[in-house]
């Protein structure tokens, strides 16, 4: 038999696909916090390192589709937070807006005025630089993957978003399964998560990648179409169970574009079927995934409604701080207060009649927060970013139809979600979630076109 006849081999995973993998398993198990002194904090970031050094050493050189945007926000993110870690001159310190407090204390007690960073609270800058070897070596190892290999993730990321809903649900059962490595609440449904936000955008990030996932690449969607509705109805309920309200929003955005896009697959299974069979079925599954949504909610199983219903605005903390939020921001503008010390620099500003037991360990405002700690360069940074997105955006949702432009959409529905869910929480300061921002970037980057092929025969091939 020549070797032209013979059956190719199954094709092997590289070695930054092994690496990525293994990355995202263990922020998987172990990125779901954000507390600095989060016992997960520190072996996702030796991962990261690890899988980085070994990434620089020993694999192909990275090429991409067009990594360059996601790269240089990236690298002006932390180029700005290292920004902060520089000792300036006294005068030049002094200078800054709400530093007089500090100047005070030093002067009372006798000592000179020393060399300090921009931060307020060093420490916390300096954290907030070493979360960022996380998205980097994603971005790096992702880079690295071949073709076929990028098609492997939505499915990678899919499985791990139902194993952290299979933990969900055992939880809701009453099986108390709490995860050592993140500080997370005994008791509530936030699966590998210290925060329930944080979980149910994990999994309405699920609701969107689910209905696509049976047909990338223009397979037949087979057998895995009714995995896909199937995974759809367990995430929306788990999301219900969870008591997140903002993870009801974004649950239902994520899978309302996960059918829409969706539609056209399903239109191919059925195009040997009568037209009125597509409206159908899509009155069907919406139809089925409402029913158990009522049946939850009528067997007090629907948390995230209970906790609409039960909590009111004036007794939301959210709500109670943010007059001390914009105070703050208008305060320590035009350079911040410094990066990941707003907790310290809120019980400075906190007034009177907000105290109490538990603490307010950010603003739930992610916007806000990024201005207040890194003033005008941080909302410069940020507002190139969201125009960075919005642009990309309408550039993927222009470039057709195909089966071939549908991950660019799904990255731009994606950091859509997490966008919503930053202007209540921060889930982008979380390790897994940073890492998903830095995938459905990339995701939204590619929208080049794609080659088809040349119809003249490749090298060794005859007319």
């Amino acid at each position: 038999m020549s070797t032209s006849q013979r059956s190719p081999l199954p094709a092997k995973p590289s070695l930054p696909f092994i690496l990525l993998t293994l990355l995202l398993c263990t922020a998987w198990l172990v990125g779901g916090a954000s507390r600095a002194d989060a016992l997960g904090q520190v072996v996702i970031r030796v991962a990261a390192w690890i899988a980085l050094i070994v990434a620089l050493l020993m694999a192909p050189r990275p090429v991409h589709l067009d990594a360059r945007p996601v790269a240089i926000l990236l690298l002006a993110a932390t180029l700005l937070v290292l920004a902060q870690l520089v000792p300036l001159p006294p005068a030049v310190w002094q200078g800054l807006s709400g530093r007089a407090m500090f100047a005070e204390a030093a002067a009372v007690s006798g000592q000179a005025q020393p060399w300090r960073p921009l931060a307020i609270v060093p420490g916390a800058a300096l954290n907030a630089a070493a979360s960022l070897i996380v998205p980097i070596t994603i971005l790096v190892l992702v880079m690295g993957l071949a073709k076929r290999e990028r098609s492997w993730l939505p499915g990678l990321l899919l499985v791990l978003i139902a194993i952290s809903m299979l933990v969900g649900l055992l939880q809701f059962a009453g099986a108390g399964f709490n995860n050592p490595f993140v500080n997370d609440t005994p008791g509530q449904v936030s699966g590998t998560f210290a925060n329930r936000n944080h979980f149910a955008l994990f999994l309405a990030m699920g609701c969107l990648i689910a209905p696509v996932w049976p047909f990338l690449g223009g397979r037949r969607s087979g057998w895995r179409g009714p995995i896909a509705l199937g995974l759809v109805l367990l995430l929306a309920l788990t999301i219900l169970a969870s008591g997140s309200r903002a993870g009801m929003i974004v649950g239902m955005l994520g899978m309302a574009f996960g059918l829409f896009l969706a539609r056209h697959g399903v239109k191919r299974e059925l195009r040997s079927a009568p037209r009125w069979v597509f409206s159908a079925l899509i009155a069907a599954i919406v139809g089925v995934i409402v029913i158990f949504v009522l049946i939850s909610v009528v067997a007090g199983r629907a948390e995230s409604i209970n906790r609409i219903i039960a909590v009111e605005a004036v007794d939301d903390m959210r709500s109670r701080g943010m007059p001390t939020v914009l105070e703050m921001v208008r305060f320590y503008l035009p350079w911040g207060s410094g990066f990941g010390g707003f907790d310290p620099m809120f019980r400075i500003h906190e007034p009177f009649e907000i105290l109490k037991f538990t603490y307010f360990n950010h603003a739930h405002n992610d916007f806000l927060e990024i201005v207040l700690d890194g003033g005008f360069p941080a909302l410069i940074l940020l507002l190139a970013g969201l125009a960075w997105w919005l642009l990309a955006s309408v550039k993927a949702w222009r470039s057709g139809s195909g089966f071939d432009n549908i991950l660019p959409k799904v990255g731009s529905v994606m950091l859509l979600l997490i966008l919503l869910a930053s202007t209540v929480d921060y889930p982008a300061r979380t390790p897994t979630i940073m890492a998903m921002m830095v995938i459905s970037g990339l995701w939204l980057g590619d929208t080049r076109p794609k080659p088809h092929g040349s119809s003249l025969p490749r090298g060794g091939q005859y007319l």
